[in-house]
């Protein structure tokens, strides 16, 4: 099957590969993986810079500077490896960091597809597609402690993969400005574990 190929922003790079966008911009600073980057491209990450990037705060981090780079070789010339030895006492299991990131870029591929803008639905907040439920309040709500079954009980147009599309797509587009209030979206935190959830929000009208 022919790998699909994208140029990752930062803040998507972070996403897919689970590590803070800091420590991305980090990595570009130390040019952990500056040599894979284009200079009419700036700060775009390519799918091996994102496996260069899990590597590195896996186990990257304990090896010398010329380690490392031999580690990244050796997966250069052997692209189809599932292990590759570091040293005499460190073997990188490469198939697993793969697996991963393929999964949680096409979960973000997936959630691109189903979250969208609408004009005057909810201010052009982004939502899931043919509703009104705003994926960052999702998202927000997971993150102030709510569970993802209190979420889809109080959405019941959502699902468990829809929720964590949420999260994936939030952390792959943060919001610009100052964060918005869950209050301002409908919904109220009671705890830091529980969320009181709005009335379940309809389907857009004509959908």
């Amino acid at each position: 099957m022919t790998q699909l190929v994208r140029a990752y922003t930062p803040a998507e790079a972070a996403a897919v590969s689970e590590i803070a966008v800091k420590s991305v911009h980090n990595a570009i600073d130390k040019r952990i993986i500056a040599r894979r980057l284009a200079e009419d491209e700036g700060r775009a990450l390519s799918d091996d810079d994102l496996l260069r990037l899990k590597l590195w705060y896996g186990v990257g981090s304990i090896l010398s500077a010329e380690r490392r780079q031999r580690l990244f070789d050796t997966i250069d010339q052997n692209p189809d490896a599932d292990t590759v030895r570091a040293d005499d006492y460190l073997i990188v299991d490469v198939a697993r960091a793969r697996e991963q990131l393929a999964a949680r870029a096409e979960a973000l591929r997936e959630a691109e597809r189903v979250i969208e803008s609408v004009k005057g639905v909810l201010g052009g907040e982004p939502v899931f597609s043919k509703t009104r439920v705003p994926v960052r309040a999702i998202a927000a709500m997971k993150a102030q402690g709510a569970t993802t079954e209190e979420i889809v009980e109080g959405y019941p147009s959502l699902t468990t993969r829809m929720v964590e599309l949420a999260e994936i797509w939030t952390a792959a587009h943060p919001a610009r400005g100052r964060p918005r209030k869950l209050s301002d979206l409908g919904a109220t935190v009671k705890s830091a574990k529980r969320l009181s959830l709005p009335k379940a929000a309809s389907k857009t009208s004509g959908s």
